[in-house]
């Protein structure tokens, strides 16, 4: 979702819908990267994942066709509830980072696996603020670990991935501390309601087919 997102839909369709549409849709591959060495142990109950890696539109897209994902919510993490609205975050000014706030069933996907989805195909960790075609830091890639076991799990792996030379460029995912605050009811499900929409069709759809691809005992319709 680029900054002409603030144009409005008509102004969308009339930048990007009928060019994005007019170009077929490339079929994106993942990343074959290894499995993490470390993980969360799985406990009763669900747990959460904030993750940031461009617009969120495609970040929930990949998210919730995940095994064990129970809910995606779109959303702005790393600055204050006071400016986590999108006419704000779209300044670039606000310290936040579009964001995906995950809750899954630890028991059927493990914290590490949707590490593994994240840097394999949901974004490309090696872009620094942007994930093409957006730019600027709120378009960042950035973890928020939401426990001390997170961190550790995202850091050594970030280290294990980093080593393995799989991306051929330095990895740039920060890990980051702050809350989560949802985001407009305009942008939750996106992807889902909107499948025909033209950003959806050039950068999103090709994502997720990706991610069907390469995790098939992981994909869910």
């Amino acid at each position: 979702m680029s900054k002409i997102a603030l144009l409005g839909l008509s102004g969308i369709a009339a930048l990007i819908g009928a060019a994005a549409l007019s170009t077929p849709a490339t079929a994106e591959r993942a990343v074959p990267i290894p499995a993490a060495a470390r993980d969360v142990p799985a406990t009763p109950g669900l747990q959460t994942a904030v993750l940031a890696g461009g617009c969120f539109w495609g970040m929930e897209a990949v998210f919730e066709h995940v095994k064990g994902v129970r809910d995606v919510q779109s959303g702005y993490a790393g600055g204050t509830r006071a400016s986590a609205s999108y006419e704000q975050v779209s300044t670039e000014t606000t310290g936040h980072a579009e964001a995906v706030r995950i809750t899954f069933d630890p028991r059927l996907v493990s914290y590490a696996t949707l590490l593994r989805v994240y840097f394999a195909v949901a974004h490309d960790p090696t872009q620094l603020n942007r994930q093409y075609p957006d730019t600027g830091p709120s378009y960042r890639s950035a973890i928020f670990p939401q426990s001390p076991a997170q961190r550790g799990v995202a850091a050594t792996y970030i280290a294990q991935l980093s080593k393995s030379g799989a991306f051929g460029k330095p990895i740039v995912t920060r890990l980051e501390k702050g809350g989560f605050f949802p985001a407009e009811s305009f942008h939750q499900d996106f992807a889902r309601r909107n499948p025909d929409y033209g950003y959806i069709v050039r950068f999103d759809r090709p994502k997720l087919a990706a991610f069907k691809a390469a995790f098939p005992a992981l994909y869910r319709a």
